[in-house]
């Protein structure tokens, strides 16, 4: 609960897919990652602003194209990354996860470029 409204965590398409991949996998890292994954969205649960907000005018193109208007960073364990939005009711927050990503997809997903 936050505010008195309900959160609920749901993961979308890309993330989704990452989600499973990973519970399909049987090595440490993955198992870290996953371990790291519930630990946070059990704070997400008590606090949906956890994660580190992403400016407006850095939200990449590809999700704005989608109507994605706020955007929240959170980082994973093996340097990987949890990105999610927020819509809410009166009733109840959303809490939409649209990309579970490691370090270099997420580079890639934010044109960052390699030195």
């Amino acid at each position: 609960m936050y505010f008195g409204k309900e959160v609920r965590i749901l993961l979308k398409d890309r993330a989704k897919d990452s989600y499973i991949e990973l519970k399909k996998r049987t090595d440490k890292e993955s198992q870290s990652i996953l371990n790291s994954i519930e630990r946070i969205k059990a704070i997400l649960k008590d606090n949906p602003q956890f994660g580190d907000p992403i400016a407006k005018k850095l939200i990449p193109k590809s999700l704005r194209g989608i109507g994605i208007q706020n955007l929240y960073r959170v980082e994973l364990s093996n340097y990987w990354r949890m990105l999610y939005t927020i819509e809410g009711s009166k009733i109840e927050i959303f809490l939409f996860v649209l990309n579970i990503v490691d370090h270099k997809d997420y580079n890639k997903l934010f044109g960052y470029k390699k030195n």
